[in-house]
């Protein structure tokens, strides 16, 4: 199948590594561009070489924390493509630690980055896709599609992730409202929910076990595929839901968890 990914254009956040950078290489593979942002300017940069190159990849050192680095992100698409047709919203999962465990301060830094970060990065993106403050006889039509990378913590609760428990499920929210807002202008919103998926983050946490060894095969033993996933496999289900392929799915969330999310 076609998913019409050819020369289109996309930021992706948190992708030097991990879920971000999976989702970018299937979009490359499919004939997209994409403008990759994370903290580590090295790394980014190295990500961007690795796709390819100026060709079909940029590479943006930026924090989400950073209210500007949205419309950086925005501005780069068009000015080293020539469009914007949609953006993958990730951020590094929060501390772990119980809910009422963790610092003020680690609840207060995890929602200017994980939450508000998140927020203005979808507003600002589907602000653009939808034309805002843009000439009304533009060449290409407004719409596309936005992806937030969530967890299946804003189904239910997870042992041990109290502050990603808490602003997860909010997310989930406010893709929604987003979803409503800016459908009739064509802008798609979307939330997916990794289970667990071997990413740096998840080695960090089976390594935290003391054991990670038998971590491994107990969570492997709650999945009903009983394996976790592999990064690439959540790169092709964002990748598909980011394009035109997808065209008619907004407002919902998507679990990528190989079976392990229990409700309906």
């Amino acid at each position: 199948m076609d998913l019409g990914l050819t020369d289109r254009v996309y930021v992706l956040t948190g992708a030097s590594r991990g879920l971000g950078y999976a989702t970018a290489e299937c979009l490359v593979a499919d004939g997209a561009k994409v403008v990759l942002s994370a903290r580590d300017a090295d790394a980014v940069s190295a990500a961007a070489t690795r796709l390819g190159g100026p060709a079909h990849a940029v590479g943006i050192a930026g924090d989400l924390a950073d209210p500007a680095l949205p419309q950086r992100l925005v501005d780069t698409a068009r000015e080293r493509f020539g469009r914007l047709d949609g953006a993958l919203v990730s951020v590094g999962g929060p501390p772990p630690g119980s809910a009422a465990g963790v610092s003020d301060e680690q609840w207060r830094q995890s929602f200017e980055t994980v939450f508000l970060g998140t927020v203005r990065a979808l507003r600002t993106v589907a602000a653009a896709l939808a034309g805002d403050g843009e000439p009304t006889d533009r060449a290409r039509p407004a719409g596309g599609a936005i992806g937030l990378v969530l967890s299946t913590s804003a189904r239910y609760p997870i042992t041990g992730l109290g502050i990603s428990n808490g602003l997860r499920p909010g997310l989930a929210g406010v893709a929604k409202d987003v979803a409503d807002e800016y459908g009739p202008r064509g802008v798609r919103v979307v939330g997916l929910l990794p289970g667990r998926i071997m990413t740096d983050r998840n080695r960090q946490l089976l390594a935290a076990s003391g054991d990670a060894e038998r971590a491994r095969a107990e969570a492997e033993a709650g999945i009903p595929l009983r394996r976790i996933g592999d990064p690439a496999e959540f790169g092709r289900v964002a990748a598909f839901v980011l394009s035109p392929a997808a065209g008619y799915l907004t407002g919902v969330t998507i679990p990528v968890d190989g079976g392990a999310t229990r409700d309906l």
